[in-house]
């Protein structure tokens, strides 16, 4: 199995953290970044390759993760010169590529069998799996619907229930036909020609630990709770 991490970011919303390393490289606990722990999770799920397309301080990342011998994993780059958006990347390592892999950012913390989600993928027929989480968004005002200037509707502080990607995907070689390398593609316009073209993602939902890493209050917490969540996030260790 096959899996691409996405590393080439320049972790703005964490600065300062990130202003010497990139984000995958943030430590979490005493001994271990995000980036050792997500490895240690594809090993121990079955995967056997893996491509870092890196970016911003990406040598800083090749010479941390190096070969990928250490994790039992064969690891090759894949350099980013100017930003591509989240897709971007995959459309110049496309024919290094098998027919289904897995793609997932690289500042991800969470329990999910990520070899489960290729296999889901594998079966589902779709061109792009998600895998998602649910989210509950609580309203503090009094929600007013108008229609012509006249109030029609009212809910006082309402929540909002939806499903979020979790930044981790299934991905199959062909849905990247038609696509020019080089040229920036952002997840938000894969998912939305998808839909215009009528061959709609396939959602792999998940109720277990998620944290994405993305602001200075994610990582306190990501640290906070690692002593307590590691048996979980590192099952052996």
């Amino acid at each position: 199995m096959h899996a691409v991490i996405l590393a080439g970011g320049k972790g703005v919303r964490l600065r300062p953290y990130t202003t010497a390393l990139p984000k995958p490289l943030v430590p979490i606990g005493d001994q271990h970044t995000i980036l050792e722990i997500v490895l240690r999770q594809l090993a121990t799920a079955g995967f056997t390759h893996c491509t870092i397309a890196i970016g911003h301080l990406g040598e800083i990342i090749r010479a941390y993760v190096g070969d990928g011998s250490q994790w039992g994993m064969s690891i090759d780059y894949a350099t980013e010169e100017s930003p591509l958006g989240t897709m971007g990347p995959l459309l110049t390592l496309r024919d290094r590529l098998p027919e289904n892999f897995l793609v997932m950012n690289g500042d991800v913390l969470t329990d999910l069998c990520y070899a489960d989600v290729l296999r889901r993928h594998g079966t589902s027929g779709a061109p792009l799996t998600i895998a998602t989480y649910a989210r509950e968004v609580h309203i503090d005002f009094g929600v007013l619907t108008t229609d012509a200037s006249r109030v029609v509707a009212f809910t006082e502080k309402p929540s909002i229930d939806y499903q979020v990607s979790m930044g981790v995907y299934g991905l199959s070689r062909a849905t990247l036909d038609g696509y020019t390398p080089g040229l920036p593609l952002g997840f938000d316009e894969l998912v939305l020609d998808l839909l215009a073209a009528g061959r709609p993602p396939h959602a792999y939902e998940f109720d277990g630990y998620w944290l994405d890493i993305g602001r200075p209050d994610d990582y306190d917490r990501a640290n906070a709770e690692f002593t307590s969540r590691k048996s979980l996030l590192l099952k052996g260790a």
